[in-house]
């Protein structure tokens, strides 16, 4: 599954949004297999879109992202966590799923 498909996910799916500038245009090579591959980790928890300035503006200024690129992780409309640049390793897969499950408090 392209991490670009605009297939829908199920409503209880968390979607990470991957905001790219306008300037990057078609984002490399690498960055796509990276986004692929961490999909591939998250699935079927979260799905990965990348949105980038080029193709949809106002959904990317609605994030107000102080910078792009950046990550915005959100499940039913609420934001779980956000991330500025695009991160890179192993650990974020497990960092993702973890934001995932409510913190427990004594």
């Amino acid at each position: 599954m392209p991490v670009s498909s605009p297939a829908l996910a199920p409503p209880n799916t968390a979607v990470l949004l991957v905001l790219l500038p306008l300037e990057a245009g078609a984002a490399p090579p690498t960055t796509l297999a990276w986004l692929n591959a961490l999909q591939q980790q998250l699935r079927p928890a979260i799905r990965v879109l990348k949105i980038d300035e080029a193709s949809h503006p106002v959904v990317v200024r609605s994030f107000r992202a102080a910078e792009l690129p950046a990550c915005v992780l959100v499940r039913q409309g609420i934001e779980l966590w956000r991330q500025h640049g695009l991160p890179v390793g192993e650990h974020w897969a497990p960092l993702l799923l973890s934001k995932l499950t409510p913190e427990v408090r004594p």
